[in-house]
């Protein structure tokens, strides 16, 4: 392992003095971001003063509200500003839609912040502040996590500099530089009470660990299911946090997991005989890909009627039934598809590119259809590497004539 490693570190001094120079300038920029939101959050607004009352009108686009809550938020809005105010089931339902008086108090950093009700308390003063400037402040947290998982993946190209073509080299960084720009163009609403901002950057972490997954794939490389793990782990998080997308949850859970770590095995036992790094691998029969293609189908109908059926509460999708049942199909779909791709790459199967570009095309219509358009940077990293893995595992195959079927 210390010999690879020395093996691919990068041999030209002055390119790598110019990568850890950029990668100091990421870090330095992505702590300044975060010493200075953090710093503007704790600002004790308590010597906030009244300033005037406004009308506030409700903006019923902007409700989410969940039938089994016992309160619901309605949000009310003032020019650019606006008010969240929690009722009972019982007052909601009798709720109209006119105005209501907002009293408008300035913090001394001159920050506005809007009441129900005059004379807030302290704590409330604290709390809707908070909430104000984390709102304001996204930007800014989004930008520091954002350049941090940009200076991890560019440390990761400096580190193993040697192992990467440039091709790869440039696809990597192209890839995760603009998921750096669409995170902060584009981002994350808070959801089922956790912040934008972590899911943010939950989003990045994944976009970063499975990019570098798919090219060590593409690569033959045994270590990619070290970091497919950390991916597993990644994507349960991601789909507890928003409460949706179960079925694949439990296939990451049940499947991918442990089919990573016996995978890792079963590729360190078929090592190319030349070179070390890389493992042997070969493809699939017609009569093999039908039976695959039936049960992905059979699989689908099964698994997507089961979890309909199921009440799971999530405001991801703002109460839009519709969506929900249709994402959950697709989530059964995309489920099937991925366990097709486990045993493919177990086997060391070619087929598993196919499989990743039909995985691709249902990942990026589930990310159109709940807004996640951060992860679509993702899926366009997969279609392009795709491409390269298979061209590159059917040129290896071709070149080594090894058995074509499974057994």
């Amino acid at each position: 392992m210390i010999n690879t490693i020395r093996k691919y570190i990068e041999p030209d001094i002055r390119l790598r003095r110019a990568g850890c120079a950029v990668l100091a300038l990421l870090l330095a920029i992505s702590a300044f971001c975060f010493i200075y939101g953090t710093n503007k959050l704790q600002i004790d607004p308590a010597e906030c003063s009244f300033h005037q009352e406004v009308q506030m009108q409700r903006d019923r686009e902007a409700e989410e509200i969940d039938e089994d809550s016992t309160m619901c938020d309605v949000i009310y809005v003032y020019e650019d500003a606006q008010m969240t105010v929690s009722y009972t089931q019982e007052a909601y339902a009798q709720l109209t839609d006119d105005p209501i008086t907002a009293y408008e108090y300035v913090s001394k950093n001159g920050e506005k912040l809007y009441f129900a009700h005059p004379g807030p308390s302290a704590y409330e003063i604290r709390d809707t502040y908070k909430q104000s400037m984390a709102d304001t402040l996204m930007p800014v947290f989004n930008l520091a996590n954002a350049l941090l998982i940009l200076a991890v993946s560019l440390s990761v190209i400096l580190m193993f500099s040697g192992f990467f073509s440039t091709y790869e080299k440039c696809w990597f960084l192209s890839i995760m530089v603009l998921a750096v720009i669409v995170s902060v163009l584009f981002p994350e609403e808070s959801a089922n009470g956790v912040s934008g901002i972590w899911i943010m950057l939950l989003y990045l972490l994944d976009t970063f660990l499975n990019i570098l997954c798919e090219l060590l794939i593409s690569k033959q490389s045994r270590y990619n299911f070290l970091v497919s793990v950390a991916v597993e782990i990644t994507e349960i998080a991601i789909s507890l946090v928003l409460m949706y997308r179960f079925a694949t949850m439990a296939v990451t859970l049940l499947f991918w997991l442990p089919i990573d770590i016996i995978s890792f095995i079963n590729w360190t036992k078929h090592k190319d005989e030349e070179e070390d790094e890389l493992t042997r691998v070969r493809k699939l029969k017609g009569w093999q890909e039908v039976l695959v293609i039936a049960a992905i189908a059979l699989w689908t109908l099964v698994v997507g009627y089961w979890m309909s059926g199921l009440n799971i509460a999530t405001d991801f999708f703002g109460g839009n039934r519709d969506l929900e049942i249709v994402m959950i199909y697709l989530d059964a779909c995309a489920s099937a598809v991925g366990i097709a791709n486990g045993l493919f790459i177990f086997f060391r199967m070619r087929e598993q590119w196919i499989a990743w570009y039909i995985c691709a095309a249902l990942e990026a219509f589930m990310n159109i259809l709940a807004g996640q358009y951060v992860l679509l940077v993702l899926k366009l990293g997969y279609f392009t590497n795709t491409t390269y893995g298979y061209i590159k595992w059917s040129r290896y195959i071709k070149t080594h004539q090894e058995d074509a079927s499974l057994f």
